[in-house]
């Protein structure tokens, strides 16, 4: 059943004001609060409206992307999950972490906005993270050490 763009864009603003008061666990959730509002809703649209919004699946449930926040502070709260770091050629950190905690610490690193971190990927222990530069791998370095010495 297509939604109309004012269906779509009162939708989408009631979902961004959900997450804004926090997460939401699952789509299915999201789908139930959003009819008992009134608005015509699937599990599908909400799915979309989910990615276009740019809403993160952690572990507590969706939420929208911090903004505006400083990345050091971003770094401070995941800094006790920081086991080791080790360059990887000039543009690869390995970040060791604490068991099951990568994910947290890459999207710590996601929401930092960092301009030396091109991108990264959190296993289970484990975080890959590519660097701009040599020199930005560097600068890394340090706010990882800054972080670590501060816990």
């Amino acid at each position: 059943m297509p939604h109309t763009n004012s269906e779509q864009s009162e939708r989408r603003a009631t979902i961004r004001e959900l997450l804004k008061n926090g997460s939401v666990e699952t789509q299915q959730s999201l789908v139930s609060v959003l009819k008992s509002l009134g608005l015509a809703v699937t599990q599908s649209s909400v799915s979309r409206d989910l990615r276009d919004l740019g809403a993160i699946k952690t572990a507590a449930g969706y939420e929208l992307p911090r903004s505006g926040h400083d990345g050091e502070v971003e770094l401070a709260r995941v800094a006790t999950l920081l086991r080791d770091t080790t360059p990887a050629g000039s543009h690869l950190l390995v970040i060791k972490t604490a068991i099951g905690a990568a994910q947290r610490v890459a999207l710590a690193f996601d929401r930092s906005d960092w301009p030396e971190i091109v991108g990264n990927i959190g296993g289970d222990d484990t975080v890959f993270v590519a660097t701009s530069s040599a020199s930005g791998q560097k600068h890394l370095i340090s706010k990882i050490e800054r972080a670590k010495a501060a816990r």
